[in-house]
This record gives C-alpha cells, structure tokens and sequence, in this order.
C-alpha cells in the first residue's frame, strides 16, 4: 500500500530564491538530511543515494515536470516507487510557500514503522525547517550585497 504526506513552509525569501535552491537536483543534499547524494546523468535523469534509519537506498529518477518559478515533479524509474512534487507559491515580494508533496510505496519494517507512526512526515517537516534556513540566508545575502 502506498503511502503520502504533503507538507509546506513558509520562507521570508522570494519564489525566485526558493526556487533557485529547488532547481539543481544535486543540492538537494544540502537540505535534505536522507539524502546523501544526487548525480545528474543526463538533463532529466539523475541518481539518488538515501540513508535511512537502519537502510542506505538507492535508485534513479526523472525529472517529469519542470515549470520555472512553479513546480518540480520527479519520479523513479528504477529502484524503489517513489515519486514527488515540490510548488513554489508567492506570498508576496519578500516571501514565499513551498509546499512538498511525495508518494511511496515503503519497502521493509523501518519504512512501514516510519508510514505508520508519522515519523516519515516529521523528517519531511525537518528538512523543510532546514531548507527554510538556507533560503532565508540566501535571501538575507542577496539583501546584503554578499
């Protein structure tokens, strides 16, 4: 059985700030604590290493929808099923949501435990905490002149 969550933040960064951080799948790693590394092999496709309590995964995704500024959608095309979806939504010039959604089919009991009791959701809600951070700074250098 499948399993989802969908969460958001909101940043005092502008879309194009958010988004620039989004848009370069290898570095993700940079705000996405499972996320060990990510390898472009070609425009669309790149390979993920995750680690997760008690597992290391890995597999190969495509980028399946790209709108600049808007969204990015992925999903695997080998490996485990997992597929997701990051919009960008203005709040105004100074500030922005991103909201993320992913859906995936746990494979073992660490996965399963953590679809269960919501720990999948928290990591998601951690790394949005530190993808805030990092927009927020990125923003503060651009205020700056840095």
């Amino acid at each position: 059985m499948a399993s989802s969550l969908l969460e958001a933040v909101d940043i005092k960064a502008p879309v194009a700030v958010s988004w620039g951080l989004w848009e370069n799948v290898e570095r993700w790693p940079a705000f996405l604590s499972h996320v060990k590394h990510v390898q472009r092999t070609d425009e669309v496709t790149f390979v993920w290493q995750l680690a997760l309590p008690g597992v290391d995964k890995e597999f190969i995704a495509e980028l399946t929808e790209v709108v600049p500024g808007e969204r990015i959608a992925w999903r695997t095309i080998e490996g485990v099923h997992h597929a997701g979806v990051v919009t960008f939504h203005r709040l105004s010039a100074t500030e922005s949501r991103v909201t993320l959604q992913i859906e995936y089919e746990p494979e073992g009991f660490v996965e399963h435990l953590g679809a269960l009791t919501n720990l999948d959701a928290t990591l998601a809600n951690y790394d949005l905490g530190e993808f805030q951070k990092l927009a927020e700074l990125e923003a503060g250098r651009g205020r700056d002149g840095a």
